[in-house]
Formats: C-alpha cells, structure tokens, sequence
C-alpha cells in the first residue's frame, strides 16, 4: 500500500523517532522494572501438602507450610530477594488477648524457621499486627468499643521479639497504632536483634481494597466494626508524611505506602520527601480487579500486570508486594 500524501511539516522535534521499534524504546526507558523489586505475600495455613484456593484472589492460595517452602524456592530461583508471610489460623486459637501472636510455635514462626531452612538466601518477612489472632478480627486490643493503642503496642512488642527469635530477617508492622516503631526497635535491640530490620506499614489507609485479604486470612466473617480509628483517612496526604517521618524517626529501616495504585501520589511525595527505602503494597483488590477483568477478557491480563508493576517504580517505589511476584519474575526472565 502506498503511503499517503500528506502536507510537509517543518518538524525539528519528532519525539516519535524515539519510539519507532522495541529495540529504541528500550534504549530510551527511563523506569525498569526487575525481579528484585518484587516482594511475594504468601498465605500460609496449617496441615500438609495443603493448598486451598481463594474465591476472590483467583490463582492465589493458602500454602500450607511444607508447599509454601517449595513455593519459596521457586520464588528464591527466579531471584525474588523476599516474601512476606500472612496466616490463616484455626478459629479456635484467635482469642481477645491474641495470645496465639507470641507462642514461639505457632504457625508462622513454624513457617519461618522452615523456609529459611529451605531457602536461605531469601528475605522473610512477616507481619506484626493482631488481627490474625484476634477473635474481633482487629489490629489490636479491643477495649469495649475502642482499639486501646498503648496495651496493643506491648503486646506488638512481644510478638515482634517471637518472630525475630524464629529467625525472620524484616519485621513489618502494619497495625498503625502509635510508637510502635521505637517500642518494637528498642525490644528488638535490647534482645541482641540489631540486625533485624524494620519495613514499617507507615501510611496505611482504611480502603476498601482489603476485602479479598480479608477472606484470605479467615477475618472477613470475625471483623467487627470498622478500622478507621487508627488505619489512615483516604482523604489525607500531609498526615501521611508525618506519619511516615514520625516512624523514621523512631527506627524504621523501610516505610510503605499501602494500597497501591489508588495512591501513588502518596507514594511519589513519601519518595520524594524522604529520600528513604520506600515501597509499595499492590494489595488484594488491586489483584483481584485486575485478574477478573483479565479471566473476562475486558483487558490484557500480562500486559495490565506489568503495566501496574512499572507504574509503582515510576513514582519512585524501591520495590512492591504484589500477588503478581512470581508470575511477574517469570515474565521478565523470559525476556531477559
């Protein structure tokens, strides 16, 4: 076909000339994405050669701690630098006290111990927060109607110094209540754990993205209420920040900005003002949204996923939890 006539332009600037093939684009790309930017949440649940399927985080499951090792290495050989490990424990066990959260043998120092067995060279993390172990489904100690904030961060304390003795390499708050991060940084020191890092949870929203996360870990049915007295406002940017310099201050090595996508402005600012390890969590909804569209055929599953991977290093995460990790990794292998 011949190439129409078309009126002569007196260009000097065809940015277009930069995007004219896959080799050019590459040359010129200002973000990458790479299998270390990748942390991989991981449900772990108790019994043997166990995996239950999530109905709403379809391709997601709970592991139970024999599978989850194997999962792991997988995760190790693809060259995720680390996972970040969820229960589901028996209903049974949840209580008002928690007191499930700092039992040296429960379900996830048993995993930790395990994994790091099976693969040392891989980062676990693991979640310090109380709504796994409560039988209100809530971050912390539930006084009458009020999330009491200084009772839970000793507690917080003491289930942060149990998973460090179980061996885990990064301790991650994520229950937002205030002066966790220097109660749980001097505990840490004053045990010999110097070396034990902190990803501090710090500019955690109340969204509405969570509800898949929720079924995952049992407390979509146990949850009463509401977590807005210490998840943050969606509505607030500047208390975010000193929200983030309040727990830097306090020790945190790392911060996070969670959820995702809804909040990369958020996401950009913390970077940007902090100049600290700054990553992001593209949480349950953001998964689920993105694989139901996909499974219906309304968008491209792979090329959405790696878009939404990319768009967090662009607004300068230093790497991301994503459901996506290891069938992210396996993609850039491919193409490396």
């Amino acid at each position: 076909m011949a190439t129409p006539a078309a009126p002569q332009l007196d260009l000097i600037h065809r940015p277009r000339r930069n995007r004219k093939s896959q080799w050019a684009r590459r040359l010129v790309s200002e973000t990458r994405l790479d299998t270390s930017d990748l942390i991989w949440p991981i449900f772990i649940v108790e019994g043997v050669q166990k995996r239950e399927a999530i109905s709403s985080m379809p391709g997601v499951y709970r592991y139970s701690v024999d599978l989850a090792c194997e999962a792991v290495v997988e995760a190790a050989s693809l060259g995720i630098p680390a996972v970040a490990l969820f229960p589901n424990i028996d209903p049974e066990l949840r209580d008002l006290t928690a007191s499930n959260a700092t039992l040296p043998d429960n379900l996830v120092c048993r995993a930790t111990r395990a994994i790091k067995s099976a693969a040392p060279n891989i980062g676990v993390i693991t979640d310090v927060a109380l709504d796994p172990y409560t039988s209100h489904g809530h971050d912390g100690l539930l006084y009458g109607e009020e999330i009491i904030n200084d009772a839970t961060v000793a507690l917080l304390t003491r289930q942060a110094i149990n998973q460090a003795q179980a061996g885990c390499d990064i301790i991650a708050p994520s229950d937002m209540m205030d002066g966790r991060i220097g109660a749980i940084r001097a505990a840490l020191d004053a045990e010999g754990f110097q070396n034990v890092q902190i990803m501090s949870y710090a500019a955690k929203y109340a969204s509405a993205f969570y509800g898949p996360f929720r079924e995952a870990i049992g407390t979509s049915k146990t949850l009463q209420g509401d977590k807005r007295t210490y998840q943050m406002d969606p509505a607030n940017v500047k208390e975010a920040l000193r929200e983030v310099a309040l727990d830097l201050e306090q020790g945190a090595d790392m911060v996070m900005v969670k959820p995702g996508m809804p909040y990369l402005d958020v996401l950009q600012r913390v970077a940007e003002t902090f100049e600290a390890p700054t990553f992001a969590y593209q949480v349950s909804g953001e998964y689920a949204m993105i694989t139901a569209a996909s499974r219906n055929g309304w968008l491209d599953g792979e090329r959405a996923m790696m878009e939404s991977l990319l768009c967090f290093k662009r607004a300068g995460a230093t790497g991301v939890l994503s459901y996506f990790a290891v069938e992210a990794a396996r993609l850039i292998r491919a193409q490396t």
